[in-house]
């Protein structure tokens, strides 16, 4: 595997972990502060000044983007379990599942690589 591979898959783990880490600490204080989940605020609360609504809108266009993007990329590669990607992007966060996807795809790609020689 090369060095550049191995760099990338480190780049995008720790991406990973940072979106998983970054993203559940704040989930977990929404929770704590309703007194549980409810997805009506979840989103009601997301757009509660235009700024957030701003940032609301750009996370949802970089979602509906990935899920299509990354629908044909692992198709193409053919990787496994690619609905597992849109389901956590929903349930955790597109800052966690991205660098996720990037992480498999590029291992899938060294993959294919050493296959091919």
């Amino acid at each position: 595997m090369k060095s550049s591979s191995i760099k990338l898959q480190i780049a995008y783990g720790v991406c990973a972990i940072a979106g998983i880490v970054f993203t559940l600490y704040f989930n977990i204080l929404f929770i704590i502060e309703h007194g549980g989940f409810s997805a009506i605020t979840f989103v009601a609360e997301n757009y509660i000044n235009n700024a957030s609504a701003s940032i609301t809108n750009d996370i949802l266009v970089v979602v509906v983007t990935f899920l299509v993007w990354s629908f044909i990329e692992a198709r193409r590669l053919s990787m496994p379990y690619w609905w597992v990607y849109a389901v956590l992007t929903f349930c955790i966060a597109i800052a966690f599942t991205f660098p996720l996807f990037l992480l498999n795809r590029e291992r899938r790609i060294a993959e294919i690589a050493n296959t091919n020689g």
